[in-house]
């Protein structure tokens, strides 16, 4: 699969673009800085590093492994270049507080928000994996996949499986990327209070 990773250089998109680079894929690393998605793709073997809007031409998906806080921004400058190529939004917007992490405050998922914005079906998933395990190899958990598109869904549930040890589980419509992305929070939450390393396996199925 020819992947281009939106916002490559950042913890996740490094440890998500080695995990893929050992199955085989033709990796792209994004960036707003061409110098330095060069040099992270040259790190982890990528086929390609690139300035974001010629990292996603000729893809067949597009990560946006930005940070929530810029994954609106740079899907909208990435509208115009990018084909037919659907996106997989990886991100959860996260409050921090002295109670604790929160979901972001907006009723829609960050996925949701994308899909407003690009001309191209959106899936969501990953949102459970953490950077520092993907980083060490697959990590021994599920990883869950939520998408409106059924070819858009089935080549992130692809990606997916690529990732972990443990499946790639359909988690249903677009609109479960609310509880996906929330449960981020959750497991932030749970590593914080005992000092841990929580991730997810789905019971009970086939």
């Amino acid at each position: 699969m020819k992947v281009a990773i939106v916002g490559g250089t950042g913890d996740f998109g490094l440890a998500l673009a080695q995990r893929l680079v050992e199955a085989g894929d033709e990796v792209r690393i994004g960036s707003r800085d061409s110098n330095r998605a060069h040099e992270k793709a040259r790190e982890v073997g990528a086929a390609h590093g690139a300035a974001n809007e010629e990292a996603v031409r000729g893809v067949e998906l597009v990560v946006l492994a930005t940070k929530a806080e810029a994954a609106l921004a740079t899907a909208t400058a990435l509208v115009a270049v990018l084909g037919d190529a659907p996106v997989l939004s990886v991100a959860s917007e996260l409050h921090f507080g002295s109670g604790g992490v929160r979901p972001g405050p907006d009723r829609r998922s960050l996925a949701e928000q994308v899909q407003e914005v690009v001309p191209v079906p959106v899936a969501a998933g990953l949102h459970s994996l953490a950077a520092g395990k993907l980083s060490r190899g697959r990590p021994d958990e599920d990883a869950f996949v939520c998408g409106d598109d059924a070819a858009a869904k089935e080549l992130a549930l692809e990606l997916a499986a690529k990732v972990v040890a443990g499946r790639a589980l359909d988690a249903g419509p677009l609109a479960s990327a609310r509880a996906l992305e929330g449960m981020t929070a959750v497991i932030v939450n749970l590593n914080k209070r005992y000092k841990g390393h929580a991730g997810l396996r789905a019971t009970g199925l086939p």
